[in-house]
C-alpha cells in the first residue's frame, strides 16, 4: 500500500570530510540511490533535510568578504541561500537517478519559510550548532575575532557556533508541498529547518536563527498529513547506554518507552535528542508511526521494518 512519508536527511547524507560542491553533490548522488527505493516502492516521497555545516560555512564566507561595498548577508538569507543551494543538489541528484531507472517523476526544491514566535525564548540561549567544528584554540581565536558570536563545545567533537533555534510553529508553504506530492512530484522542502520568520505589525519578517530541521520536519510531516516520518542518520538503530558494554540496540518502542529513556538522558542533546523529541512529537500528534535509522537501511526498512520504530502504545 503506498504511503506518503516524509525524509528528514541528516548531514552525513549530504556532507563528508571534504566541504567542495563537487564532493557533496557525488555524496547526494548516493543518496538519491537510496531515496529513489521509496519511490520504488510505491510511495509518495517528501524531503526535508539539514544544512548547518553549510550555513556555518557559508556565514564565515560572508564575514571574510565584509565590506561597505560588499556587505554580509544576515543569517536568515544565508539560510535561504543554503536551502536554495542544496535543495538544487538534491533535485539534479534525485532526477539523474529516476531518469538512469526509467521513473518517469520529477522533484522540486522550495524555499520554504516557518513561522516562529518572535518572543521564543531560543533567541535569548543560542543552542543550535553551525559550521565546521574547531579546536578549542580555533574556538578562541575565532570568539576574540567575533566577540558577539557564542560558541559552544558539541557532543564531545569540537567547538562549533551556536545560533538561536525557535520552535517551528506553522510552515507557509505546507499546502504548496502537499500539491505538488499529490501531483506525482517528490517536493524538497523546510531545507536546514526552513526560514524562520515572525510577525511584526503586519509582516512577517525574517529571524537571525536556524530552525532545527528534525522539529521542522516533524512539523512538516504533521502540515502535509503524512504516514510516516523517517529519519536517516548515521546508525541503524538509537541505543541506549550507546558505547557501553551493556549498549542496546531500541527496535520498536513506544512513547512511553522514549520519553523515559530521555528522563534517564539517553540521548546526547546535539544530536539523538532532537531526532527522538521530534518523532516522539509527530507519533502523539498523529498516531503514526516515526522511524530513525541509517541511510544505508532504507531497504532493510522496507523489506523487514527494520531500524528504531516508534509507536504510540
Amino acid at each position: 500500500m503506498s504511503k506518503r512519508i516524509v525524509v528528514a536527511l541528516g548531514g552525513n547524507a549530504i556532507l563528508t570530510d571534504d566541504p567542495s560542491a563537487d564532493a557533496q553533490q557525488k555524496t547526494l548522488l548516493n543518496t538519491a540511490k537510496n531515496l529513489v527505493k521509496f519511490v520504488e516502492n510505491g510511495d509518495q516521497l517528501i524531503i526535508a533535510h539539514g544544512n548547518g555545516p553549510q550555513v556555518g560555512n557559508l556565514l564565515l564566507q560572508q564575514a571574510a568578504s565584509n565590506s561597505k561595498k560588499n556587505p554580509a548577508m544576515p543569517l536568515n538569507t544565508c539560510v535561504a541561500m543554503t536551502q536554495g543551494g542544496i535543495g538544487y543538489w538534491i533535485q539534479k541528484a534525485m532526477d539523474e537517478v529516476m531518469a538512469a531507472k526509467g521513473i518517469n517523476k520529477k522533484s522540486v526544491a522550495l524555499v520554504t519559510q516557518i513561522k516562529v514566535n518572535a518572543n521564543d525564548p531560543a533567541f535569548k540561549r543560542p543552542t543550535k550548532t553551525v559550521g565546521p567544528f574547531m579546536s578549542k584554540a580555533e574556538a578562541d581565536k575565532d570568539k576574540k575575532a567575533h566577540p558577539d558570536y557564542v560558541i559552544v563545545e558539541d557532543a564531545g567533537r569540537g567547538y562549533r557556533r551556536a545560533v538561536p533555534s525557535p520552535k517551528p510553529e506553522k510552515i507557509l508553504e505546507a499546502n504548496a508541498v502537499e500539491d505538488l506530492a499529490d501531483k506525482g512530484m517528490i517536493p524538497i522542502s523546510v531545507g536546514g529547518g526552513g526560514v524562520a520568520v515572525a510577525q511584526k505589525g503586519d509582516s512577517l519578517q525574517g529571524e537571525d536563527a536556524v530552525i532545527d530541521k528534525d522539529y521542522a520536519s516533524a512539523e512538516l510531516a504533521k502540515e502535509t498529513h503524512a504516514d510516516a516520518l523517517i529519519t536517516l542518520t548515521a546508525v541503524k538503530n538509537v541505543y541506549v547506554n550507546y558505547g557501553k558494554p551493556n549498549q542496546k540496540a531500541l527496535k520498536h518502542v513506544t512513547v512511553p518507552e522514549m520519553e523515559e529513556y530521555i528522563k534517564q538522558h539517553q540521548f546526547p542533546e546535539g544530536s539523538m535528542l532532537p531526532k527522538v523529541q521530534a518523532a516522539i512529537d509527530y507519533v502523539n500528534a498523529t498516531g503514526n508511526e516515526a522511524v530513525i535509522t541509517a541511510l544505508g537501511n532504507i531497504e532493510g526498512y522496507l523489506k523487514d521494518h527494520s531500524g528504531t520504530i516508534i509507536t504510540k502504545d
